[in-house]
Protein backbone atom coordinates (compact mmCIF):
# COMPACT_ATOMS: atom_id res chain seq x y z
CA UNK A 1 0.00 0.00 0.00
CA UNK A 2 2.89 2.52 0.93
CA UNK A 3 4.30 1.67 -2.73
CA UNK A 4 0.96 2.40 -4.55
CA UNK A 5 0.87 5.81 -2.40
CA UNK A 6 4.58 6.60 -3.34
CA UNK A 7 4.14 5.79 -7.06
CA UNK A 8 0.95 8.21 -6.56
CA UNK A 9 2.85 11.03 -5.33
CA UNK A 10 5.61 10.36 -7.39
CA UNK A 11 3.65 10.78 -10.42
CA UNK A 12 1.66 13.64 -9.29
CA UNK A 13 5.60 15.01 -8.78
CA UNK A 14 6.45 14.92 -12.43
CA UNK A 15 2.67 15.43 -13.57
CA UNK A 16 2.24 18.57 -12.07
CA UNK A 17 5.70 19.94 -13.30
CA UNK A 18 4.60 18.91 -17.37
CA UNK A 19 0.91 20.52 -16.53
CA UNK A 20 2.34 24.00 -15.10
CA UNK A 21 1.10 25.82 -18.03
CA UNK A 22 -2.31 24.89 -18.38
CA UNK A 23 -3.64 24.04 -14.77
CA UNK A 24 -2.60 25.43 -11.19
CA UNK A 25 -1.30 22.79 -8.63
CA UNK A 26 -4.15 23.34 -6.58
CA UNK A 27 -6.80 22.86 -9.79
CA UNK A 28 -5.14 19.55 -10.61
CA UNK A 29 -4.44 18.27 -7.07
CA UNK A 30 -8.29 18.92 -6.51
CA UNK A 31 -9.07 16.95 -9.99
CA UNK A 32 -7.18 14.12 -8.53
CA UNK A 33 -8.47 14.66 -4.78
CA UNK A 34 -12.23 14.69 -6.24
CA UNK A 35 -11.45 11.04 -8.16
CA UNK A 36 -9.63 9.21 -5.10
CA UNK A 37 -12.10 10.82 -2.75
CA UNK A 38 -15.36 9.48 -4.29
CA UNK A 39 -13.56 6.17 -5.01
CA UNK A 40 -12.59 6.06 -1.42
CA UNK A 41 -16.24 7.50 0.06
CA UNK A 42 -18.04 4.68 -2.11
CA UNK A 43 -15.99 2.16 -1.01
CA UNK A 44 -16.39 3.04 2.81
CA UNK A 45 -19.93 4.30 2.62
CA UNK A 46 -21.48 1.96 -0.79
CA UNK A 47 -24.05 4.77 -1.70
CA UNK A 48 -24.29 8.15 -3.18
CA UNK A 49 -24.21 10.67 -0.51
CA UNK A 50 -21.20 9.23 1.02
CA UNK A 51 -19.13 8.79 -2.49
CA UNK A 52 -20.39 12.47 -2.59
CA UNK A 53 -18.74 13.49 0.78
CA UNK A 54 -15.57 11.68 -0.62
CA UNK A 55 -15.40 13.65 -3.62
CA UNK A 56 -15.91 17.28 -1.74
CA UNK A 57 -13.55 16.34 1.35
CA UNK A 58 -11.07 14.50 -1.81
CA UNK A 59 -11.33 18.22 -3.96
CA UNK A 60 -10.81 20.17 -0.55
CA UNK A 61 -7.42 17.70 0.61
CA UNK A 62 -5.92 17.60 -3.13
CA UNK A 63 -6.42 21.27 -3.45
CA UNK A 64 -4.26 22.11 -0.28
CA UNK A 65 -1.92 18.95 -1.29
CA UNK A 66 -1.49 20.28 -4.89
CA UNK A 67 -0.32 23.81 -3.38
CA UNK A 68 1.92 22.14 -0.75
CA UNK A 69 3.68 20.05 -3.22
CA UNK A 70 7.11 21.53 -3.49
CA UNK A 71 8.92 22.96 -6.69
CA UNK A 72 11.98 21.82 -5.44
CA UNK A 73 11.39 18.37 -4.97
CA UNK A 74 10.05 18.37 -8.92
CA UNK A 75 12.93 20.22 -10.05
CA UNK A 76 15.09 17.73 -8.27
CA UNK A 77 13.60 14.72 -9.82
CA UNK A 78 13.53 15.92 -13.05
CA UNK A 79 17.23 16.75 -12.59
CA UNK A 80 18.25 13.21 -11.96
CA UNK A 81 16.08 11.70 -15.26
CA UNK A 82 18.04 14.38 -17.06
CA UNK A 83 21.30 14.64 -16.36
CA UNK A 84 21.86 11.81 -13.84
CA UNK A 85 24.64 9.22 -15.34
CA UNK A 86 23.01 6.21 -15.68
CA UNK A 87 23.50 3.70 -12.61
CA UNK A 88 24.72 6.25 -10.45
CA UNK A 89 22.60 7.71 -7.77
CA UNK A 90 21.44 11.25 -7.39
CA UNK A 91 19.61 12.58 -4.14
CA UNK A 92 18.75 15.35 -2.43
CA UNK A 93 16.77 16.56 0.52
CA UNK A 94 14.09 19.03 1.04
CA UNK A 95 15.16 22.06 3.20
CA UNK A 96 11.17 22.41 3.94
CA UNK A 97 9.65 19.13 4.35
CA UNK A 98 13.08 17.30 5.61
CA UNK A 99 11.84 14.33 3.31
CA UNK A 100 14.88 12.93 1.35
CA UNK A 101 15.26 11.11 -2.29
CA UNK A 102 17.49 8.74 -4.06
CA UNK A 103 17.02 8.08 -7.51
CA UNK A 104 19.34 5.85 -9.83
CA UNK A 105 18.06 5.82 -13.33
CA UNK A 106 18.76 3.19 -15.95
CA UNK A 107 20.27 4.01 -19.46
CA UNK A 108 17.21 5.87 -21.62
CA UNK A 109 16.12 3.53 -24.30
CA UNK A 110 12.98 4.13 -27.18
CA UNK A 111 9.99 2.18 -26.70
CA UNK A 112 8.98 0.59 -30.25
CA UNK A 113 5.85 1.90 -29.39
CA UNK A 114 6.76 5.42 -29.18
CA UNK A 115 9.83 5.70 -31.36
CA UNK A 116 9.88 9.41 -30.59
CA UNK A 117 9.81 9.40 -26.59
CA UNK A 118 12.90 8.77 -24.75
CA UNK A 119 12.58 6.49 -21.77
CA UNK A 120 14.45 5.76 -18.62
CA UNK A 121 13.69 3.45 -15.61
CA UNK A 122 14.66 4.47 -12.44
CA UNK A 123 15.31 3.30 -8.38
CA UNK A 124 13.64 5.13 -6.30
CA UNK A 125 13.88 5.81 -2.38
CA UNK A 126 12.01 8.24 -0.59
CA UNK A 127 12.40 8.95 3.31
CA UNK A 128 9.29 10.13 4.13
CA UNK A 129 8.49 10.83 7.89
CA UNK A 130 11.31 8.82 8.78
CA UNK A 131 9.97 5.21 6.57
CA UNK A 132 11.75 4.40 3.62
CA UNK A 133 10.33 2.81 0.54
CA UNK A 134 11.58 1.69 -2.46
CA UNK A 135 10.25 1.52 -5.75
CA UNK A 136 10.52 1.43 -9.42
CA UNK A 137 9.54 3.39 -11.96
CA UNK A 138 9.51 4.31 -15.95
CA UNK A 139 9.63 8.24 -16.87
CA UNK A 140 9.49 9.23 -20.58
CA UNK A 141 9.69 12.58 -22.27
CA UNK A 142 6.24 14.20 -23.66
CA UNK A 143 5.99 16.66 -26.29
CA UNK A 144 7.37 19.76 -24.19
CA UNK A 145 10.50 17.84 -23.42
CA UNK A 146 9.35 17.01 -19.72
CA UNK A 147 9.85 13.61 -18.11
CA UNK A 148 6.22 12.15 -17.19
CA UNK A 149 6.32 8.92 -14.94
CA UNK A 150 4.45 6.58 -16.59
CA UNK A 151 1.85 3.67 -15.61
Amino acid sequence: MRTTALMVVLALLLALGGCANEYSKGQQGAVFGAGTGAIIGQAIGRNKEATLIGALVGTMVGYIIGNEMDKYDRTQLNHAYEFAPSGQQTSWRNPDTGRSYQVTPQPAYVSPAEPTRPCRRAEILATIDGRTEKTYTTACRNDAGQWVLQN
